[in-house]
C-alpha cells in the first residue's frame, strides 16, 4: 500500500463544525456501486490484508462512513464531503481489490450502523459526530506518522 497522502489522512478530519438542523435519512447506500456483503453491513469485517495498516484504515473508513450519515441527517450542506473524502483516499492508495471491498464494507458498515439507529438529528448524534471526528483525525495522524512515506 501506498501512503504519500499523510497531507489528506491528517486533512479528513479537519472540517469545522456543521449545522445541526434535522432532516430525512437518507436513503442511499453510503458508496454506490458498492454494497457491503449480509451480516458485513452491520459489523465490520476483519481486514483482508495482513498488512498491518489495514486495520487502522478500516476503522478510519468506518467513522467516515458514520460522520457521513450522522452529518447528513443533522442537516450539514457540506455532508457529501465525508463520501468524497472516502473516494479520494481509495484512489491515493489504490488498494488490492480485497483490501478495496474490506475499506468500502467498513464505510459501509460505518454508515449504517447510525441509519439503523437514527431517524432524526439528536444531541446524542450531535456528540457521536464530535467524538468520531475527535477519533477520526487521531487515527488519521496515526497512520500518516506510523505509515506514511
Amino acid at each position: 500500500m501506498r501512503l504519500p497522502l499523510s497531507a489528506l489522512l491528517v486533512a479528513l478530519f479537519l472540517a469545522g463544525p456543521f449545522a445541526a438542523a434535522a432532516q430525512e435519512p437518507p436513503d442511499a447506500p453510503a458508496v454506490q456501486g458498492e454494497e457491503a456483503d449480509g451480516d458485513a453491513a452491520a459489523t465490520a469485517r476483519p481486514p483482508t490484508s495482513n498488512a498491518a495498516y489495514m486495520a487502522p484504515l478500516s476503522r478510519l473508513s468506518s467513522i467516515l462512513g458514520s460522520v457521513h450519515f450522522l452529518r447528513t441527517l443533522c442537516g450539514d450542506s457540506e455532508a457529501g464531503i465525508w463520501r468524497q473524502k472516502m473516494s479520494d483516499l481509495l484512489a491515493a492508495q489504490a488498494p488490492s481489490e480485497a483490501d478495496r471491498r474490506q475499506l468500502v464494507a467498513s464505510f459501509n458498515s460505518g454508515y449504517r450502523a447510525f441509519e439503523a439507529t437514527y431517524r432524526r438529528c439528536t444531541p446524542a448524534a450531535r456528540l457521536a459526530v464530535a467524538r468520531y471526528q475527535t477519533e477520526g483525525a487521531t487515527l488519521s495522524r496515526e497512520i500518516s506518522t506510523r505509515f506514511g512515506n
